[in-house]
């Protein structure tokens, strides 16, 4: 307790406060997607102990950090989004696990970490009761701050997903190895490859919200050049906060020679008639699920002769793509049939030597078309990022998969 307040103070903060407890609430619309996902990893992994953290906040500078996004892996397990969750599967001797979600609960007012902890909740806001949360999320709850000395006490095998929450892999760090976790981590992966119906439908929702974020970019075309490429930024960035729970990814509004820097994310450089804007964005719903779109269009409304025929070419490759994804497919056909028109246009402008064969036998169409022409989708942008490349780069698109088209042609300013 600090020495400087009276113990009349510290005695009226116990006191005094109504009864808030929820009794009203409901659980949250992809519980009943959450369980049959636990069944799936129970049934991977039986008589193991698994493992699987939100995550905790991060200091940005000094004593504010910043906004938490729940490890992926975990809020597609629960539906829970709060920082230092622990999801545990405790296996059972008649076989699968039962599922514990462990959270920080309400603050307590007697002993004044209500009050006077930074993450009181006088502070930072009201946080669900352990009931409250096991009436959301179809899950026991449990004190958050008791699994890592159960976790240090536990026998048997034991996986973790690592990189998320120090303490417990701490906790863990005589039961685990690198290898088995890591094949946790790429179940998990893998698992996300094929979307179900709430999945997509999320996925959809983020995608709208998205269409309608570039709409309002080009409504104030006319005010970014009077700025620079921070107003487009902001301004996709207020449709991503009110439709959704924030940008799915860092932002890329590059104007004229930024637009070929495939990851500029400064966006502070100016917008001028004439050039031409690439917008790649996505709103992230609030439920974790992002959209990505990547479109190119001209500032000042209108295509130079040299800009519509790049545009055009990029166009063609999209839609020779487009029509390569369907179930049975290679993953990888997709990719070809769109780096297949890109080289085309090359040699037809003089740019390569043909045949097409050849450029694309010697990869020569890279220097300018970089890199791949889409990727998986989900709860991250770049989705099942894990997985084996036989399941997913070298596999066979499914019904449920959610991938980008995205090809492109970036010619550098200094590309003589």
């Amino acid at each position: 307790m600090d020495p400087d307040l009276s113990d009349e103070l510290a005695e009226s903060m116990k006191h005094g406060w109504a009864d808030t407890e929820r009794h009203d609430l409901q659980p949250v619309p992809q519980a009943g997607h959450t369980a049959r996902r636990r069944a799936a990893l129970s049934a991977r992994f039986p008589g193991e102990r698994l493992v699987v953290p939100a995550g905790n906040l991060r200091r940005r500078s000094n004593d504010t950090d910043y906004p938490f996004r729940a490890a992926t892996e975990y809020a597609y397990l629960t539906g829970d989004q709060t920082e230092d969750g622990v999801l545990v599967l405790e296996p059972v001797p008649a076989g699968g696990h039962e599922a514990t979600l462990y959270l920080l609960p309400r603050s307590n007012r007697e002993n004044g970490e209500f009050w006077l902890d930074g993450q009181g909740e006088l502070w930072v806001g009201r946080r669900h009761s352990l009931t409250e949360s096991e009436r959301l999320y179809g899950l026991p709850c449990r004190d958050v701050r008791e699994v890592a000395e159960q976790l240090k006490a536990a026998t048997g095998p034991v996986r973790v997903v690592r990189g998320h929450d120090a303490g417990i892999e701490a906790a863990l760090a005589d039961k685990v190895t690198a290898e088995r976790d890591e094949e946790l981590r790429v179940f998990l992966s893998e698992q996300r490859l094929i979307k179900d119906e709430f999945e997509i439908a999320e996925l959809q929702s983020a995608v709208d919200a998205t269409i309608r974020g570039f709409e309002d970019v080009v409504r104030v075309l006319d005010r970014a050049e009077a700025t620079s490429e921070r107003y487009i930024e902001g301004t996709f960035f207020l449709r991503a906060r009110v439709e959704g729970n924030d940008v799915g990814y860092g932002s890329i509004c590059a104007a004229g020679p930024h637009a070929t820097t495939l990851h500029w994310v400064r966006n502070d450089g100016p917008v001028r008639a004439g050039d031409l804007l690439l917008l790649d964005a996505g709103v992230e719903a609030r439920t974790l699920y992002t959209a990505d779109i990547t479109r190119t269009l001209p500032i000042d409304g209108t295509f130079s002769a040299v800009q519509r025929k790049v545009y055009d070419a990029v166009y063609d490759a999209q839609a020779a793509a487009l029509a390569a994804v369907r179930p049975g497919a290679k993953y990888r056909d997709f990719h070809q049939a769109a780096q297949r028109v890109l080289a085309a246009r090359l040699v037809e402008w003089g740019l390569v030597d043909g045949p097409v064969e050849r450029v694309l036998e010697l990869g020569l169409q890279r220097r300018w078309t970089l890199h791949g022409t889409g990727h998986m989708l989900g709860m991250d942008v770049h989705d099942c990022a894990v997985a084996r490349r036989e399941s997913y780069a070298d596999g066979t698109l499914e019904p449920g998969m959610c991938l980008t088209v995205e090809p492109g042609l970036y010619f550098q300013p200094d590309d003589l």
